[in-house]
């Protein structure tokens, strides 16, 4: 079958990008402002090209395989990502960035540089070889290193940008490693034929790979090595160091795209590589079960407990970031443990619903910062700490409720797509009667708590008479006013609140969600 209208969104995205790139080497302001708007067509011409097909039982062409799932991914992707090219759109005269953004003369290669991230995401949503899945998820991540750097002309933009660089560079060097032992051992490529092999030769026909363990530990030491540089690209303890630097350093419409993509790819790669694990049956070998389980609660915790230490608010968004890793995790974990074909549905689907939720709850946060200024100007243009926050939602309520209903999604309140992610995390493991995973829905459900200090402080920062020093207060200058970043919070809050409020009504979102995962099960 031919694949190419399956693939339509990657083509879209990929052309869009050489346009992008051609455009930036004009320095005409009014070709600057013109190219967000091709970027924001390209997405939303890549997002109804996701939907208006369905895969049916899935599309094989070579080292591609398009699914429903791996649709839903792109759609996601592309939707949230025209939030990000509303909150770095330019807005000064000469179309070189916004009050938290600089682009200089670069202002058409960042956007195409987003592009290729967002592109990235699709090739891996829809990879079915080794090297495809490799590309995928660097065509998502070298973007972001530049566009880190690129950010905003400080000291602290351009340190970030090199460590994250570097990082990623190991990180990528592992999962080489590892995909040439996984490569060595089987002695193939595409996904779905390793996932066979791995299954035919572990003995799933005599009690599967939960009873007699991969086939040889060079094949367990492949798995785990892929594994642990996806862990990098979702933040995940220990491999979580690099986050709260990065994010910081980069300009805030930056920290929004890399808090979000990297989760992404990340996830998404690591559901495919536990698949071929699982030897296309999700059965899997303990040892890599409990890893997964472990991680998932180090994740957790090392993200909350840190995030109570901050004083940088981006930091503290980094390290909640940090936390949400250790909840979809959850979800994982859950679906490689759980005894139930059902609740092995309804875990995966809460993976793919959690990332979309984490998406817009996300960006809500984010754009608020950018509207608000910064009172120490030498480091930052916009909002960073709490002292730039504190008093602001008294001075614009308006922000300070849309920064309210975020904090409050993250957190996991009723009435907002936040709890039902974290709802759709933890039932199955509830539901499943299993020990170890009532014990790790326990230890969301006590992270979520903890979670909430931080968050909390976050809003009552915003609603306090003054900052923790008068003399910073004085300095206090009026918000920047930005439609585009006006628009992408208002739809992030709104989204927020009109699918907390409309899910338990209708259920069908996640319904379509469960639909969409089938294809995971084998």
């Amino acid at each position: 079958m031919n694949a190419l209208p399956y693939m339509l969104p990657e083509i879209i995205l990929l052309i869009a990008a050489a346009v992008l790139f051609v455009l930036g080497t004009s320095v005409k302001p009014s070709i600057k402002r013109l190219t967000p708007v091709i970027a924001v067509f390209a997405l939303i011409g890549a997002f109804f090209a996701s939907i208006v097909v369905d895969a049916g039982t899935g599309v094989v062409k070579d080292s591609v395989l398009v699914t429903n799932f791996s649709l839903y991914i792109k759609a996601i992707s592309c939707a949230v990502a025209t939030l990000f090219v509303l909150l770095a759109w330019p807005t000064s005269k000469a179309g070189d960035g916004n009050d938290s953004i600089n682009f200089s003369t670069e202002t058409g290669e960042y956007f195409a540089l987003l592009l290729l991230a967002v592109a990235g995401m699709c090739v891996t949503a829809s990879a079915n070889s080794l090297p495809t899945l490799f590309l995928g998820i660097e065509l998502a991540s070298i973007p972001t290193y530049i566009m880190v750097t690129m950010s905003r002309p400080h000291l602290v933009a351009q340190e970030a940008g090199v460590k994250y660089f570097f990082l990623g560079a190991a990180s990528a060097a592992i999962m080489l490693m590892g995909m040439s032992f996984l490569f060595g051992v089987t002695g193939e490529m595409q996904l779905t034929t390793i996932a066979a092999s791995i299954g035919h030769h572990s003995g799933l026909a005599s009690g599967g790979l939960a009873s007699t363990g991969l086939a040889s530990p060079l094949l367990l030491l492949a798995v785990v090595l892929i594994v642990v540089s996806f862990l990098f690209k979702l933040a995940a303890a220990p491999l979580h160091f690099y986050a709260g630097d990065v994010y910081q350093g980069a300009a805030t419409p930056v920290t929004a795209a890399i808090s979000f993509i990297p989760k992404v790819t990340g996830t998404v790669a690591l559901l495919k590589i536990l698949y071929v694990a699982g030897g296309g049956v999700w059965a899997f070998d303990p040892k890599l079960a409990q890893l997964i389980w472990i991680i998932a609660i180090l994740t957790m915790t090392v993200g909350n407990i840190l995030g109570l230490l901050q004083y940088n608010v981006k930091r503290v968004l980094a390290y909640s970031s940090i936390a949400h890793s250790g909840y979809i995790l959850v979800g994982i974990s859950t679906a490689m443990l759980v005894t139930s074909p059902e609740y092995r549905t309804q875990a995966l689907a809460g993976v793919a619903f959690y990332l979309l939720a984490y998406g817009v709850m996300n960006t809500a946060a984010f754009g608020v910062l950018m509207l608000l200024p910064s009172k120490i100007r030498a480091t930052a243009t916009t909002a960073e700490t709490y002292d730039d926050i504190a008093g602001a939602g008294r001075k614009h309520p308006l922000l300070g409720l849309a920064m309210a209903v975020s904090c409050f999604s993250l957190i996991g309140m009723p009435a907002t797509i936040g709890f039902f992610g974290k709802l759709y995390i933890v039932k199955p493991a509830i539901q499943s009667g299993q020990p170890i995973l009532i014990w790790l829905a326990v230890a969301t459900m006590i992270n979520a708590t903890i979670s909430a200090a931080y968050y909390l402080k976050i809003v009552a920062a915003m609603w306090s008479r003054t900052s923790a020093d008068e003399n910073v207060e004085q300095q206090a200058e009026p918000a920047p006013q930005s439609l585009p970043v006006l628009a992408a919070v208002t739809l992030s809050v709104v989204g927020i609140l009109a699918i907390g409020i409309i899910l338990p009504l209708t259920g069908g979102l996640f319904a379509e969600t469960k639909r969409v995962v089938q294809l995971l099960l084998g």
